[in-house]
């Protein structure tokens, strides 16, 4: 019986049997990843790996601070035409004439070179003037011209940004939770503390 020839009813018996076998394995095969895929929808993100609910649910809030800020200095370019760093700058001249470079370096927590680029350019843009017309000649004052105003007008608010304006509307309690918390997610990230004097809108 092993050594049947091919066309043998046997052999025909067993090359039939075969063929079913293999048709319901492939059927079986089949239904088996159809109903994978359903239980497994592909809209459906697996959390990040290495990530508990909660820190996903963390990662989903910076992502919606993150736009919020990208999206508003970006209008602010496509309405003012200047970025978000030198709205500010301007605004607070435009409320503290006559202020140095040191003072508006100092209201937008900001290096003192970094604020020497911002009002550079803004001078080049015919925005704002820088004076030495007070008792000390040495101190550059700062004040605004027309077309600065203009821009200010046309503006979104808030001139600060989103990201100054929100923490500003924080009562104390929360603002202190929040540093605690954001203190040691940057020692766990170990940032770069430089960073922590560059405006937003320049990184």
């Amino acid at each position: 019986m092993t050594g049947l020839l091919p066309g043998h009813p046997v052999q025909r018996l067993r090359e039939r049997c075969l063929i079913a076998r293999c048709g319901r394995i492939r059927r079986s095969a089949t239904y088996d990843l159809r109903m994978a895929r359903k239980k497994s929808p592909a809209h459906v993100c697996e959390p990040s790996e290495g990530l508990t609910d909660s820190g996903q649910r963390v990662l989903r809030q910076f992502r919606q601070v993150f736009n919020a800020v990208k999206t508003h200095f970006q209008r602010v370019e496509r309405k003012a035409g200047i970025g978000g760093a030198q709205l500010w700058a301007l605004s607070i001249v435009r409320d503290h004439p006559g202020r140095g470079v040191n003072a508006l370096a100092a209201a937008m927590d900001i290096k003192q070179s970094t604020t020497s680029n911002l009002v550079k350019g803004l001078i080049e843009r015919g925005l704002i003037a820088a004076e030495r017309s007070g008792p000390d000649r040495r101190a550059v004052q700062l004040f605004v011209l027309p077309p600065a105003r203009r821009v200010l007008q046309r503006a979104p608010g808030p001139l600060s940004g989103v990201l100054p304006d929100a923490l500003a509307k924080l009562d104390p309690q929360a603002l202190g939770r929040l540093e605690r918390d954001l203190a040691a997610l940057i020692e766990a990230l170990g940032a770069d503390q430089r960073a922590a004097t560059k405006p937003l809108a320049d990184m």
